[in-house]
């Protein structure tokens, strides 16, 4: 059961199936689009959509809003600093100024960042900075996560000292939402020791991984969560972290750092574009709630619960005829669009086709993992797929009962035994970067097996 009671309610949209066509077809077919009340269950991201607990809502009001020296940031910077033993913590609005402010100060043009997969503001952020993000992911085991030690090996010795960093993300969000072993934390930061590369984690999902480690990885069953983290973060450099994910809470991230010349150049740019470094962007009262929710995110009895929660959605979504990564991760449920619409071509955005249907079907909004997101497009205007077709079904933090996820799993088995009657899509505008937060999509009418 859930070990936690709720307190305070709020009432769910209610929209038929016309109603949630006019709404998709209003929104250009892009889930992004949505407004919220034209959602009924959102599992689109768990990313600020946690529901914080009484400790937290009570850190609110201890909020000091002062522009520099506020007292909420030394309880934030404290528990940052005694969490990741980093001396330089730098609060940020959200995960990805983080990831700005540490690439703008890390990169120079053309050099090269390297990780077990950069999820797409990370790559962005690499990318705007005039770098180049590889992915080299390992996805064998129970640690689907890993980076490709070997690989990273020859690609150092290849790249003539253009690899600036590598930024492992805990667990793995693109990859399915595996974890990352320690044993494969251990080796690659030896590999970039000897290389001398500084090695980030991407934080945002931190506990979650170490409470992976302590069930799947031998050695660590008699660790709790908190020293398992604390173990991940003593191999980095520094860290980036959405923390509206492990934070708990509505806003906010941090960027952490050992290097003291590095932070100068992070501060300041966190000072140009952010604000003071007491605050970086955000109110006193997020950073109270965000320090208690990272004091509360490695409870074993919430970390069991998140984990034992996907385990059993995914297994309700397979009984429902829908293929899923396994083993299940503790964030989301991710299922392989590839296999259940084999008639879709990549190009088409499989992924994205079975989110639209599940959305038609049940006002459930889902997140793509593929193609659309992650896909690429050449010279030529050809359109190059991404190494998975994947829908990821979010968990947000103490939202949803598993009353709710049956219902979607009952959406989702109507949705799979008409699968193949599923259309694909066609991109009508889309920006260069980050297209599919605000692509105009089409469906793709089939043609009759007669014609």
């Amino acid at each position: 059961m859930e070990p936690f009671r709720i307190k305070m309610v709020e009432p769910l949209p209610s929209l038929d199936r016309s109603q949630r066509a006019k709404a998709l077809r209003a929104a250009d077919y892009n889930l992004f689009r949505l407004e919220s009340d034209q959602v009924i269950i959102d599992l689109f991201t768990d990313s600020g959509t946690s529901a914080m607990s009484a400790e937290q809502w009570a850190a609110l009001m201890r909020g000091d809003e002062a522009y520099a020296g506020a007292v909420s940031f030394r309880r934030f910077e404290q528990v940052l600093r005694e969490l990741t033993g980093h001396p330089y913590v730098l609060p940020t609005h959200q995960g990805r100024a983080a990831e700005r402010i540490l690439f703008s100060s890390l990169l120079r043009p053309g050099q090269i960042s390297v990780s077990n997969t950069h999820f797409d503001t990370t790559r962005a952020n690499v990318e705007l900075a005039g770098g180049r993000a590889v992915d080299l992911p390992y996805t064998e085991g129970d640690f689907q996560g890993d980076l490709d030690v070997a690989a990273l090996k020859d690609l150092l010795n290849r790249s003539c000292g253009q690899v600036a960093c590598v930024v492992v993300t805990v667990t793995n969000n693109a990859g399915g939402g595996q974890p990352v072993s320690m044993a494969n934390l251990k080796a690659v930061r030896s590999v970039c020791t000897e290389a001398g590369v500084p090695l980030f984690l991407d934080a945002a999902r931190f506990a979650e991984n170490a409470y992976l480690i302590i069930q799947r990885e031998p050695g660590y069953a008699a660790y709790s969560p908190r020293e398992v983290a604390e173990k991940m973060f003593a191999l980095a450099d520094g860290c980036v972290a959405s923390l509206k994910k492990d934070g708990i809470a509505n806003m906010g991230g941090a960027l952490t750092l050992r290097d003291d010349v590095l932070a100068a150049r992070c501060k300041e740019l966190l000072i140009a574009t952010e604000g003071f470094p007491t605050y970086g962007g955000l109110a006193g009262r997020d950073l109270e709630a965000l320090a208690q929710g990272l004091l509360e995110v490695t409870d074993p009895a919430y970390l069991a619960h998140r984990a034992e929660t996907a385990s059993w959605f995914a297994r309700q979504l397979e009984k429902a005829g829908l293929p899923c990564v396994q083993p299940a991760g503790c964030h989301a449920v991710y299922v392989d669009a590839r296999r259940l619409l084999p008639h879709i071509p990549p190009e088409q955005f499989p992924a994205h086709a079975l989110a639209c249907e599940l959305y038609l079907e049940a006002g459930v909004r889902t997140f793509e993992v593929g193609t659309l997101s992650f896909g690429r497009v050449a010279d030529d205007g050809a359109e190059l797929p991404a190494d998975k077709e994947l829908l990821r079904l979010a968990l947000p933090r103490r939202v949803y009962t598993r009353s709710h996820l049956a219902y979607v799993a009952a959406a989702a088995g109507i949705v799979a035994s008409r699968a193949e009657r599923v259309p694909g899509y066609r991109i009508v505008e889309a920006p260069k970067a980050l297209r599919h937060f605000t692509a105009r999509l089409a469906p793709i009418e089939r043609r009759k097996e007669s014609e």
